[in-house]
């Protein structure tokens, strides 16, 4: 077996998003299933679901993941995700399309390579038996590879994308594909046809019509570069049978699943915040970048993994003034660096070609470049990020930060100092560089808004002097085209503000004291119409850096919770659903496996074969010819027993022993063939279906199993339950990760995180957020995350977890628990658990915990207010 790479819990949420989403889009209708993924999600998005001409009832959605996010990866693990959820096929056809040639290059030798976790993901997934063909391999496909293997073909966008298809390779008539369509019928109506010479009105053998028969899944990465009208016309061409789009900025309607940057670095993938410090010239910028990298490297050192913190220094073009030369030569001359401790990387100089980065008798520390460096070049010890010329000219910058903001081995480090990402760059002020990086990080990276504001953040300096000048207010900085009109402002203003022409002949803008939002709206009404926006912009950033206050979490504090625990042989454990069933003795053959008519049932009728799955329904035509359904292609070699153990390779559990399995699935089996009548050919050939309800019946059986144990266990006259510090949740500094964020106008002063998480900015939620900011007992709270128990305070219920609304500490070091339901739920079953829960948890907590269930107006008529703080008083 396969070691597989461990998926983050990000990564497992986005891949159950899609599995969940093709299995009711199975049921035929891809634009209900879209809304149905959305409300379970529960983010209340409003995103829409808009289906491509020609294939309204194909599924066409995209997950969208900010750099970092290891798209590729699961990009390889959706693939059997969608041929076991949608396809139903055993082997796949796919169409794994790239933007470019490099990115295609570095895919298929990723693909190719067995070691490679991409590969890893697949051969696990189908046994190993995969083929990866580059686009230009393709006359290599057997039939026989299509029958018994998942066949990949990497191509770019623009091996497809075109107006005619004559000409094209892929579209191209080639006798090496004849025996492909030696079984297809002469009338096929959707093939594309010989246009001219003898053969003229023939089926064309090629490749697009071989993809047309087999209905490939489409794999598109990087899909923002996708949305040509054209591109959506190729998807029909080849009659794609799923599509699933990667990208960090998408452009679709059809967005699946969104992961924030804050779920990125919670879960150790990426270096946050950025420290960023501006510079007046380049020389200042460099020596500065060298110093950071020297600060870095000591403190490497003593890393229990090996880290060397490379600097990416971006020189200007050969028709410039700082170029690649000049740049080596100052850090040579001026900086003291050795050259053996520098590369050039650019398309003349390519001293990176063939240099193993990660290996500990490398020297290089620096690495020099002019724009982008190779597409897919990766190196988690990139920390540095440094541009030598202005800021605002420089290109590509965003795939620079992308570099040095991986986190070296997917994980935290004990230093702080090595879990952030540095830039320092040539601006006149911090505000106009913290504006530029932030709307690169917006536009190319896949960062909310509020993300971007709160993870670039200013690098204080990197040796403190002794004694310290008293910190001042800094000044307002930035550059514009035209000069503003500086005596249209009032005359105290016009006192603070100067403005000098630059060598460039841009204009610099100096304005002193404090930014009110009287100061900003008269600064943007006297520049030019067409700045009046950006400045408007740079104006904001630079106020809210300089009003912004740490968070209790990023001043280091403490927020621990206790969490229910049994005393099981005199021990403490956490109370989890696998404690409960093990305590309970849960045996899977004690209960049936039996199936009733609702569960599964197979009808034919005249045209179709049926199957009812507990109140679901599939339909299979019986003129389908795609190779799933063809029954030559169903092994004669099948017996019950082998057909039980290719049952078990999709069903095993964690919790029941495979030969407990084994046994549970033989039972099933044998009574469908014996009570049913049904043959085993017919099983063998709607395997996928069974195997859902299959998977059904064992959820349901554990389901039933856990409640039994669950309400004796915890609420019972023996039952050892205590609140313990041992096993406490900790809101951890770098753990909170939200997928959108509270946008109000109302500022909280209390929350322990910088940022508020799936929140609204009006409702009940929201006052009961604000009644806690404002109760002189909290001494902070947070707004607890849903379907986070990583991340999460939680409490374990009958059937799934309760994540309270909030959770408070008070000063005087209690914690108070708040789950808020409107009106209409305050008296169903849900409510009532979870109120008894939470007061179950405050009773064994020793007076530690306090919990509330809060209401809009208590039997009392009393706010949420007047609730919280009669509760905290007791």
């Amino acid at each position: 077996m396969i070691t597989m790479f461990i998926l983050k819990d990000y990564q497992k949420k986005t891949l159950g998003a899609l599995k969940g989403y093709l299995e009711e889009a199975r049921l035929g209708d891809p634009d209900k299933a879209f809304r149905s993924a959305l409300n379970a999600e529960g983010t209340r998005r409003l995103d829409t679901y808009k289906p491509l001409e020609g294939l309204e009832c194909v599924p066409y959605i995209c997950l969208r993941l900010p750099t970092g996010g290891g798209k590729t990866l699961l990009a390889s693990h959706s693939i059997n995700i969608a041929a076991k959820s949608y396809l139903e096929q055993d082997y796949p056809a796919v169409l794994w399309m790239v933007p470019t040639n490099t990115i295609r290059e570095q895919t298929r030798e990723a693909l190719k390579n067995p070691h490679h976790p991409y590969r890893e993901a697949i051969d696990n997934a189908f046994d190993g038996r995969v083929a990866v063909f580059d686009v230009t391999e393709i006359e290599q496909i057997r039939p026989q590879d299509l029958i018994e293997k998942v066949c990949i073909v990497i191509a770019t966008l623009a091996t497809l994308r075109v107006q005619s298809t004559e000409g094209r390779h892929v579209y191209a008539h080639k006798e090496a594909f004849e025996p492909h369509f030696s079984k297809v019928n002469v009338n096929h109506p959707s093939l594309e046809r010989i246009e001219a010479g003898p053969n003229k009105g023939k089926i064309k053998y090629s490749f697009a019509n071989l993809l047309h028969l087999h209905k490939p899944l489409i794999i598109v990465d990087e899909a923002h570069n996708a949305i040509t009208k054209l591109s959506h016309e190729v998807w029909p061409r080849v009659n794609a049978g799923c599509i699933i789009e990667f990208t960090a900025t998408p452009v679709t309607n059809n967005v699946l699943y969104r992961v924030s940057a804050a779920q990125l670095k919670a879960e150790e993938m990426i270096k946050l915040p950025i420290m960023l410090t501006e510079h007046q010239n380049w020389q200042e910028a460099l020596h500065d970048a060298v110093l950071t990298r020297n600060k870095l490297g000591d403190a490497a050192v003593a890393d229990k993994d090996y880290i060397r913190p490379i600097a990416l220094i971006q020189a200007e073009s050969s028709d410039k003034e700082v170029t690649v030369e000049v740049v080596k030569r100052h850090l040579i001359e001026s900086e003291g660096i050795p050259a053996n401790k520098i590369a050039i990387a650019t398309g003349a100089q390519r001293e990176l070609d063939g240099v193993n980065l990660f290996d500990p008798l490398c020297l290089v520390e620096y690495v020099i470049t002019m724009e982008a460096l190779k597409e897919g070049w990766d190196c988690p010890f990139a920390y540095v990020f440094c541009t030598v010329a202005n800021i605002y000219s420089s290109k590509d910058v965003e795939q620079f930060l992308g570099r040095v903001l991986r986190m070296p081995y997917a994980k935290k480090r004990e230093n702080e100092e090595l879990n952030k990402a540095y830039a320092h760059v040539a601006s006149p002020g911090f505000a106009q560089a913290a504006k530029f990086l932030h709307d690169r990080l917006v536009e190319k990276m896949g960062f909310d808004e509020l993300e971007a504001q709160t993870y670039i953040q200013k690098q204080e300096p990197l040796f403190t002097p002794s004694a310290p000048a008293p910190k001042q207010a800094e000044p307002l900085t930035f550059t514009l085209e035209e000069a503003p009109s500086v005596e249209q402002l009032p005359a105290e203003l016009q006192l603070r503000v100067q403005v000098q022409q630059e060598q460039g002949g841009e204009i610099k803008v100096v304005v002193t004291g404090e930014i009110t939002e009287e100061v900003q709206n008269a600064l943007v009404q006297v520049v030019s119409k067409k700045e009046k926006e950006q400045v408007k912009q740079v104006i904001q950033t630079h106020r809210y850096y300089a009003q912004r206050t740490l968070s209790p979490s990023e001043r280091g504090e403490s927020f621990n919770v206790p969490r229910l625990c049994l005393v099981v042989q005199g021990e403490l454990e956490l109370i989890e659903k696998d404690l409960i069933l093990d305590l309970n003795s849960w045996n899977i053959l004690e209960y049936p496996t039996e199936f009733s008519d609702a569960e599964f049932m197979i009808r034919e009728t005249a045209t179709t074969f049926e199957i009812d799955l507990k109140g679901e329904r599939l339909t299979y035509s019986l003129a389908d010819d795609s190779k799933q359904l063809d029954l030559t292609h169903i092994h004669s070699e099948w017996t019950d027993t082998a057909f039980v153990r290719a049952l078990d390779k999709h069903l095993r559990q964690p919790d029941i022993r495979q030969e407990v399995m084994l046994e549970y699935l033989r039972r099933a089996v044998n009574s469908l063939l014996e009570k049913r009548k049904l043959d085993l050919s017919t099983l063998v050939r709607f395997k996928y279906p069974l195997i859902k309800a299959l998977a059904q019946k064992i959820k349901a059986n554990r389901k039933q199993a856990y409640e039994k144990g669950y309400q004796e266990t915890l609420f019972g006259p023996t039952a050892a339950v205590e609140t313990s510090y041992e096993y406490a949740f900790r809101y951890g500094k770098d753990s909170y990760a939200p997928r959108w964020y509270y946008t109000g106008r109302y500022q909280f002063k209390k929350h322990f995180y910088p940022m508020v998480g799936e929140l609204k900015s009006s409702g009940e939620e929201f006052d009961c957020a604000q009644a806690l900011d404002g109760l002189p007992q909290v001494k902070h709270w947070v707004r607890n995350l849903e379907l986070q128990p990583q991340h999460s305070f939680w409490l374990l219920t009958s059937s799934d977890r309760f994540y309270p609304d909030f959770v408070a500490e008070l000063q005087d070091g209690r914690i108070l628990v708040v789950e808020y339901k409107g009106d209409a739920y305050v008296t169903n079953d849900d409510s009532k658990e979870k109120k008894a829960l939470g007061e179950l948890w405050a009773s064994r907590s020793g007076g530690k915990g306090i919990f509330l269930m809060a209401e809009k107006r208590d039997y009392s008529g009393r706010d949420v207010y007047k609730q919280l703080v009669i509760k905290i008083q007791g």
